[in-house]
């Protein structure tokens, strides 16, 4: 890999933190992503399962972790199966885990080979009365394919009926949401890469430049700092481009006098960074775009504020829409009758600002946490209000990655990338 060697002493409490909330007799299995095809003898790169990499830190393709804290034997309460590999394997693919290295890495000291888990798991599974299904139900999941977590699902309940089982993912969202001081480092250090990226793209973004060479800018300085790349489908949109939430196609020219927005992030060692700046592609905001963008900071920072120990999700959404429709109406957008008059589930303000404001960080770039429960400290949330308004072709998000503290404001991991519309400037003209 790319990254530098984590500790295997968080993936050691992280399992401690899952085993504390398991069932007695209880198992749980953990498998990787699929390597997926392409067609003929191509695939796509191999993106490890989140949940895996949370546990273990193995970053391999085909590898199970297995839990069973009431195991007879000691040297089964944690056991990691990882691919055999042999002289044939490592000059073709390349040097694969050996088992004193996925040891080494993981902090789990019985490994097996892969071979042998069905005889492994089928003894363990006369001792269990439960198994933990790693089932996914994030609220923004809509996956058609079928995972290799599924098909290991189907077949336990074919092979093991009378086995009673549970879902790993309430206890993942649980202790996920909360990151460890190893994981906001890592994140931090994401974050650093974009910054990285950014300010490399300020040297190079001018009237006629393309929008899909803005991405190759950030993709070079991502991978120049151990980031294997985005930690999402970048959006760089320019123009009306910049209305548009999920625009991707990235393949339009930036036109003089529009303002060009970037939704990007670098990932490193599998965690996410999430960052969206706006910035005027001739280096110079209009009056106007400099107002719609004071506007949009104004609440994100006044937005920030609000993440505290306590808050509730859904009622901080509430709060913050209340802040954008006092800078819509300051901007001419809204009149007061059309507050008065807004359907309650649908507000006025929703017109130009239609999405959430925040959501988790972490592994994962919409990351696992509790959503109805009050927020807690080490928490890691993005802070990403906009404005977009299609009949001036104008879209402008920016978005911060923050960590909340027992007392006081969150910590914002990208207080280092320039923001203020001053600093943009100037940085844009130096």
């Amino acid at each position: 890999m790319k990254y530098h060697p984590i500790s295997n002493k968080l993936f050691i409490k992280n399992r401690a933190k899952f085993v504390a909330q398991m069932k007695p007799k209880a198992i749980a299995v953990f498998n990787s992503n699929d390597i997926f095809t392409t067609g003929a003898d191509s695939t796509m790169p191999f993106e490890q399962h989140s949940d895996i990499f949370y546990l273990s830190g193995v970053d391999q393709e085909e590898s199970i972790l297995l839990l069973f804290p009431d195991a007879m034997d000691k040297a089964h309460r944690e056991v990691l199966f990882v691919r055999e590999t042999n002289d044939h394997i490592a000059i073709w693919e390349g040097a694969k885990l050996t088992k004193e290295q996925a040891t080494q890495t993981s902090g789990v000291e019985t490994v097996y080979w892969l071979s042998d888990f069905d005889k492994v798991f089928f003894d363990l599974m006369t001792e269990a009365e439960t198994i933990y299904f790693n089932t996914n139900e994030h609220y923004r999941q809509a996956v058609e394919l079928e995972s290799r977590e599924v098909r290991f699902i189907k077949t336990v309940k074919d092979k093991f009926p009378a086995h009673s089982w549970a879902k790993s993912f309430p206890i993942l969202q649980n202790i996920r949401g909360v990151k460890e001081p190893e994981e906001i480092e890592l994140l931090q250090t994401a974050c650093n890469i974009t910054e990285n990226g950014f300010r490399r793209i300020l040297d190079f973004v001018k009237p006629g430049v393309m929008e899909y060479e803005i991405e190759a800018e950030f993709m070079h300085e991502f991978l120049r700092n151990r980031s294997k790349g985005f930690a999402y489908t970048p959006i760089i949109g320019s123009g009306f481009n910049a209305c548009v939430l999920h625009y991707i196609e990235n393949n339009q020219a930036c036109k003089d006098g529009d303002m060009l927005l970037m939704d990007v992030g670098a990932e490193y060692a599998n965690y996410s960074s999430d960052m969206t700046r706006t910035i005027p592609v001739n280096g110079r905001f209009t009056d106007r775009q400099r107002a719609v963008y004071n506007a949009v900071n104004r609440v994100k920072d006044e937005a920030t504020k609000m993440l505290v120990p306590g808050t509730i999700w859904a009622d901080y959404h509430v709060e913050v829409g209340k802040l954008m429709t006092s800078e819509l109406l300051g901007l001419g957008l809204l009149d007061k009758a059309d507050v008065q008059n807004e359907d309650p589930k649908w507000p006025a303000y929703k017109k130009y600002f239609m999405h959430g404001t925040s959501h988790h960080m972490g592994l994962d770039t919409h990351d696992y946490g509790e959503l109805k429960t009050p927020m807690k400290a080490n928490m890691v949330f993005t802070v990403e209000p906009g404005i977009y308004i299609q009949k001036e072709s104008m879209g402008i998000r920016l978005e911060d990655d923050v960590v909340i503290q027992e007392k006081g404001e969150p910590i914002n991991l990208m207080k280092n990338i320039p923001i203020e519309a001053d600093e943009i400037e100037d940085l844009m003209n130096k």
